[in-house]
C-alpha cells in the first residue's frame, strides 16, 4: 500500500471512529450506558456489529473512550480560558444547559451512575477523573474570585448542582427546571439570569 492509500484508509478509520463515538455519546446521554447494545449502536451508525470491534474491543472500552473525549474537551477549554471567573462560571453552567441540552439529555458521566455497580473499574476511574478535572478548575476560579471561603467545597456543589439539575430537567423535559435549580448558585456566584432556552 502506498503512502497516499495508507493515509486515505487512516482517514476513513478515523472518521468512522469519530462517528461511532458521537453516536455512542448520544445513546449514552439519552438511554444510559446500560440502555443500549452494540447492535443498537451499529444500527445507528449504519455498520455491521462486528465492525465496531475493529475500533473498540468491548463496550467498556467504548465507554471509557466517550468519557476520555469529554475530559479532553474540558481540558482543552480550561487551558485556553482567559476570562474572568464570572465569565467562566457562566460558560460552564450554560455548557450543561445548552450544549448537553437540559431537558433532553444528561451528562455522559451521569448516564453511567444507575449501573455503577455493573460497570468496571476503568469506567469508575475515568468518571472520577472527569469530575475532578471540573472541580479543580472550578476551585481555581472560585479562589480567583474570592467570594467564598471554601472554594473546593463550593466547586463540588456547583458540579453536583449542574448534574442534579440536568437529571431533574430530563424528567420533566423542561429547561426551565434546570434554570430554577441553578438560580441560587448563579446568585451566589454573582451571575445574571440565564439566557432564553435557545440562547448560548
Amino acid at each position: 500500500m502506498n503512502t497516499a492509500s495508507a493515509s486515505t484508509v487512516e482517514t476513513v478509520h478515523g472518521s468512522t471512529r469519530h462517528t461511532i463515538l458521537r453516536a455512542a455519546r448520544e445513546l449514552i446521554q439519552t438511554r444510559s450506558y446500560l440502555g443500549f447494545s452494540f447492535q443498537d449502536l451499529a444500527d445507528r451508525v449504519g455498520i455491521r456489529k462486528a465492525s465496531l470491534y475493529h475500533h473498540f474491543p468491548s463496550k467498556e472500552a467504548l465507554g471509557v473512550a466517550v468519557l476520555e473525549h469529554a475530559i479532553h474537551t474540558y481540558d482543552k477549554w480550561f487551558q485556553a480560558f482567559e476570562g474572568t471567573p464570572e465569565e467562566g462560571f457562566r460558560i460552564y453552567i450554560n455548557g450543561f444547559r445548552n450544549v448537553i441540552g437540559a431537558g433532553q439529555r444528561v451528562c455522559p458521566a451521569a448516564a453511567f451512575i444507575p449501573g455503577w455497580d455493573a460497570v468496571d473499574s476503568d469506567i469508575h476511574q475515568t468518571i472520577v477523573r472527569l469530575r475532578q478535572t471540573q472541580v479543580d478548575w472550578l476551585t481555581a476560579q472560585l479562589t480567583r474570585q474570592g467570594r467564598v471561603t471554601d472554594p473546593a467545597d463550593v466547586a463540588g456543589q456547583i458540579f453536583a448542582l449542574c448534574q442534579g439539575a440536568l437529571i431533574s430537567a430530563r424528567v420533566t423535559g423542561r429547561v426551565e427546571d434546570f434554570d430554577a435549580a441553578l438560580a441560587p448558585m448563579r446568585a451566589q456566584l454573582g451571575l445574571t439570569a440565564p439566557p432564553s432556552p435557545t440562547g448560548s
